[in-house]
């Protein structure tokens, strides 16, 4: 029987958040439940600067998500009309991730496919371990579609044609290829991945705390603006930067050569 966990860790500035669900390593209800109740948790912190997403079970990050619930939920609206649009929790989650000031990483320790890589894609960098492993949204092959932002945020992130052509197609990709393509940042030698992820989010941990959060604010958001009004998001991000005790420090400290200590101020 299966048993959904969503665990949390914390070491310093980085915030570690386990999925778990033995032994098919998919996604519930129940887990994206937990999921939400671990943000809330995370995102009034002010110290918390990287937030790593990774699987539980061996070569699995999130498998997909739960099929037996899919189910049972085409046969409770087979036939049935449609009535008000409203966004799923799972949508929910996947936004709050994107609009949570901390940098995310889904630290993809094995296959990542639906629902999984859904979730892979609302985190800011994408690291894969380097094996046996697939990528993609084959939802098409069961009769549906991908239902947690998978169409949006592909298309997004590599394009509408190549987005038409994986989804459509169910392609399912190997680690080489999902970095060929853009849709994972790193791919790291499996026996060293927990390190080379240690050493990725720690590396960005020791950044400037506010221009890490202003710099996601404006790429994120300046994305779906026109340019003009872009450039104004990103000039109020740069005038916040600016009048932080960090960058009046770290920039004199540069001129001399020297070192400067994060105050996140």
């Amino acid at each position: 029987m299966s048993e959904q966990r969503v665990d949390l860790t914390r070491d310093g500035a980085v915030a570690t958040v386990t999925l778990s669900n033995p032994p098919r390593h998919t996604l519930t209800a129940r887990g994206v439940q937990e999921l939400a109740a671990v943000l809330g948790a995370l995102e009034g912190d002010p110290a918390l600067r990287v937030v790593v997403l990774t699987g539980g079970g061996a070569g699995v990050f999130v498998a997909h998500y739960e099929v037996g619930e899919l189910a049972d939920a085409a046969e409770r609206q087979s036939g049935g009309g449609r009535g008000e649009i409203r966004l799923h929790p799972f949508h929910e989650v996947c936004l709050r991730l994107e609009a949570l000031p901390a940098v995310t990483v889904a630290a993809l320790n094995g296959n990542a496919a639906g629902g999984g890589l859904e979730l892979a894609m609302a985190c800011d960098f994408r690291l894969a371990a380097d094996g046996p492993y697939r990528f993609g949204l084959p939802e098409t092959s069961v009769g549906i579609i991908p239902g947690a932002g998978g169409t949006q945020r592909m298309a997004r992130l590599l394009g509408a044609a190549r987005a038409l052509d994986l989804i459509l197609h169910a392609k399912l990709l190997e680690p080489g290829e999902a970095l060929a393509l853009g849709l994972v940042h790193r791919v790291f030698a499996e026996a060293a991945f927990p390190e080379e992820v240690d050493a990725f989010v720690h590396d960005l941990a020791a950044r400037a705390p506010v221009a890490l959060r202003a710099a996601k604010r404006a790429i994120r958001g300046g994305a779906e603006l026109p340019l003009r009004e872009g450039l104004a998001l990103e000039q109020a991000a740069f005038e916040e930067t600016l009048g932080t005790k960090d960058a009046a420090g770290a920039m004199r400290a540069a001129l001399r050569g020297e070192p400067w200590a994060w105050t996140g101020e």
